[in-house]
């Protein structure tokens, strides 16, 4: 599978795990696991991708941002975060570092300066360990902006954080307070 395939293949489970199941007629359990033969077979009768359990297996170890995860026998899938369905992801709270990084478009500023971060049509606030992971983020929607979270300030003010299997911190939003100047 030549690299423009792994990342249209890799956008069609994004689709279909993280948002609509139902294209294909899969079946999510509440924790977003989905069976890998019945993904690749329903992939295919409809003729939306064609990947084998292979392809599938090097997608889920060489995607970048960890967008998927098997169970340990790799007889199911997940998105390991990033949902717009309701699924319980059984994520653990856990105390962020002191601060955490927002990446944005420039579009996006004055709506986020006013009403704080909101998790909008997903599960919930995606938030980053590092500067250069918030500008990849930012840069997908124009001109990347990176905002500072005062992360252990929401901690303290009881907050909930979680840590995604992917490296991506999750909270349900960001007041505007919280957002360094």
């Amino acid at each position: 599978m030549n690299e423009q395939q792994k990342k249209k293949t890799s956008k069609f489970l994004s689709y279909v795990l993280r948002h609509h199941p139902e294209l294909i007629n899969l079946n999510l359990d509440e924790n977003g696991w989905a069976d890998v033969a019945e993904l690749i077979t329903k992939s295919k009768r409809d003729s939306y991708e064609d990947f084998t359990f292979e392809e599938l297996d090097e997608i889920v170890q060489t995607n970048e941002k960890k967008r998927f995860a098997f169970n340990e026998d790799k007889t199911r899938i997940r998105a390991s975060q990033g949902h717009s369905i309701d699924i319980n992801l059984a994520l653990i709270p856990q105390q962020p570092p002191e601060f955490l990084y927002h990446g944005t478009a420039e579009n996006n500023i004055k709506s986020i300066l006013e009403n704080g971060i909101e998790k909008r049509n997903r599960q919930h606030v995606h938030l980053s360990q590092d500067k250069e992971t918030a500008t990849n983020v930012g840069m997908r929607h124009g001109k990347p902006i990176i905002l500072t979270i005062k992360t252990q300030a929401m901690f303290e003010d009881g907050i909930e954080f979680y840590f995604s299997d992917n490296q991506v911190w999750l909270t349900d939003f960001v007041d505007k307070k919280y957002i360094a100047e």
